[in-house]
């Protein structure tokens, strides 16, 4: 797989600070950074990567299309320990796999993914499979239980963890699965000695990103949505459709292939593989038009969309920010629209909050609790404080 298509463009502020060379990295990261086409830190990666290098445990937050895979994918590799990186999706996992991979293979490094799927006796094959020893190891939350469980995965010389969209692995549909997880690993977890990075437009809405919310009743989105998709050539970009459900988004294609309108279906009852195949498709561009829930918001590579709409308005701001972020991303040669359909009143609601929305984070290395830190406390059990100093986490977010 190719590296993510946001990667191999320099943003508009990589010229400012420190060079990844000036960082100290191994020349051999910083060969594979040249065959990525990368030159220049982003603000993320500036903050991130001087922080983790001298051993900090951290909670990285920063805008979506901002280079947080490589602000913690470079420190993790320079260290050459043994490394987990955990994340909510394959779709995600294979993605950041993919730029692992280019850059370890300088160095003679490897990576190996545990994600699950396929038929059974796939999870065995993917632990088993040469080279022993990788050093990072990829992984979603289901597939690192089950090898647990198994006993086809042992953490104990586990040094260095990175909760990738730590906020999704947080919430209560993953944080059991990720006590077990965490239960394995000799990791340092005292949350008060964290570092919180972030960059100065977290959770600000994107000013270069056109916003459109459309007052309408329900029976009338069918048709709005044939309309803009009309005006929108394929040849003007990419376009994502947001349901909020699988049934929806089954719908919603079939009555666009009634309409002989090309596209691609993403929901999370596909299986796995099938899932990644579509996704890939629309990357490359042999589909300019995908449906998808919010499976498809979170931290997957998008550069090339042009257009979001969504079809059914999210549940909360964070959601929407997220669906935003897949517009006017790192590499993408448009800013974007977001068109959103507002229905209810409880949507009309979530409007409101999210036109007053002016939360501006500065740049920022302290080491003062937090009310993310106490959340995430409550969610580490067992684990003594010090219980391996030369063991580090990171979380990032957004």
């Amino acid at each position: 797989m190719a590296a993510a298509p946001a990667l191999q463009t320099p943003p508009p502020d990589a010229g400012q600070g420190p060079s990844f060379e000036e960082m100290g990295l191994q020349p051999a990261l910083l060969a594979g950074l040249g065959d990525l086409s990368i030159s220049r830190p982003t603000a993320v990666q500036r903050i991130t990567i001087p922080a983790l290098r001298r051993g900090k445990s951290a909670l990285c937050a920063a805008e979506t299309g901002s280079g947080k895979t490589l602000a913690y994918l470079l420190p993790l590799l320079d260290g050459l320990l043994s490394r987990l990186v955990v994340l909510p999706s394959r779709e995600l996992a294979l993605q950041v796999g993919a730029v692992a991979a280019a850059l370890c293979r300088p160095a003679g490094l490897h990576v190996r993914g545990v994600t699950g799927g396929g038929a059974a006796g796939g999870l065995r094959r993917q632990m088993r499979a040469p080279p022993p020893g990788p050093a990072v190891l990829l992984g979603t939350p289901g597939a690192l239980q089950e090898a647990l469980r198994r006993r086809f995965l042992a953490l104990e010389r586990l040094r260095w963890m990175v909760l990738d969209e730590a906020d999704t692995l947080m919430d209560d549909s993953f944080v059991g699965t990720l006590e077990e997880i965490l239960a394995h690993a000799p990791l340092f977890t005292d949350v008060g000695q964290f570092v919180t990075l972030a960059t100065q437009s977290l959770h600000r809405l994107p000013p270069h990103v056109q916003q459109k919310f459309v007052r309408i009743k329900s029976r009338d989105k069918l048709p709005e949505l044939l309309q803009l998709l009309k005006d929108h050539p394929a040849s003007s970009g990419a376009i994502m459709i947001f349901c909020k459900s699988a049934s929806t988004v089954n719908w919603l294609g079939y009555i666009l292939d009634d309409h002989k309108i090309k596209h691609l279906r993403l929901q999370g009852q596909m299986l796995a593989a099938a899932r990644a195949n579509i996704f890939a498709s629309f990357q490359k561009g042999d589909v300019s038009v995908l449906v998808c829930t919010d499976l498809a918001s979170r931290g997957l590579d998008t550069s090339s969309v042009q257009l979001v709409v969504n079809y059914d308005f999210p549940d909360t701001l964070q959601d929407y920010l997220h669906r935003v972020g897949r517009v006017g991303r790192v590499g993408s040669k448009t800013p974007g629209v977001v068109v959103s359909f507002v229905t209810h009143r409880w949507d009309v609601d979530l409007v409101r909050k999210i036109e007053t929305t002016e939360l501006i984070v500065k740049t920022k290395e302290t080491t003062q609790p937090t009310e993310g830190k106490k959340k995430i406390k409550s969610h580490v059990k067992g684990k003594k404080s010090g219980s391996n100093s030369n063991s580090q986490i990171l979380m990032t977010h957004l």
